[in-house]
């Protein structure tokens, strides 16, 4: 089935060298779906809150704090990509947890038609791993980094342990991100795709 995709680069802020994602991610997809696709490319593990900052629109989970600081939540699983495009919007900030800040930018490079013998969505490429959960931001990652990756730094074992296994900035597990993916456009297919693969 040949279907409307758009092709996102997810580059996350305030980092050099950058870290960044590259995926074709159905125009039917909601925001909601795009943030479950964001956290994994990202190796996040989905545990705070998030939001998507589109022009003077925001677009999340709503929570009941929001009304006590007079924000205006709206659902992300009630907007699609295709509304975006209809909207004119090509670029927007995707955030994830808003103790650590970690701030995306967001930018629809090309619209196309998918190709027929491909499942949607799917990774393409990108470069370095995201920092861990819970690191304190930008500068608590750059003290993560100096510490895991000076065997001499005080804190170096502290922070392997606190990890729990090494830390290399530049492989990203792309192999895991692509099997999940993979896993995401098969769940979405469902019977359409077990009908194409001859019911494997």
């Amino acid at each position: 089935m040949i279907e409307p995709i758009v092709r996102i680069r997810i580059e996350l802020r305030d980092i050099e060298p950058k870290v960044w994602r590259r995926i074709d991610v159905p125009l039917s997809s909601t925001l909601l779906a795009l943030h479950d696709i964001i956290q994994v490319t990202m190796d996040w593990d989905d545990a705070h809150l998030f939001e998507f900052r589109v022009g003077d629109k925001i677009y999340g989970e709503p929570h009941p704090d929001d009304v006590v600081y007079e924000r205006k939540v709206h659902q992300a699983k009630n907007v699609r990509l295709k509304d975006l495009v209809k909207r004119g919007a090509d670029r927007f900030v995707y955030v994830y947890d808003f103790g650590d800040n970690w701030r995306h930018d967001v930018l629809f490079e090309e619209i196309r038609d998918g190709e027929a013998d491909t499942d949607y969505p799917a990774f393409v490429d990108g470069a370095r791993r995201g920092p861990p959960e819970d690191v304190g931001g930008v500068s608590g990652f750059m003290e993560f980094l100096e510490a895991v990756l000076d065997p001499t730094n005080e804190e170096h074992k502290p922070m392997l342990t606190w990890y729990g296994k090494a830390f290399d900035p530049y492989d990203f597990d792309e192999k895991r991100v692509r099997r999940v993916i993979s896993w995401f456009a098969y769940r979405r297919r469902g019977p359409l795709a077990s009908h194409r693969r001859g019911n494997r």
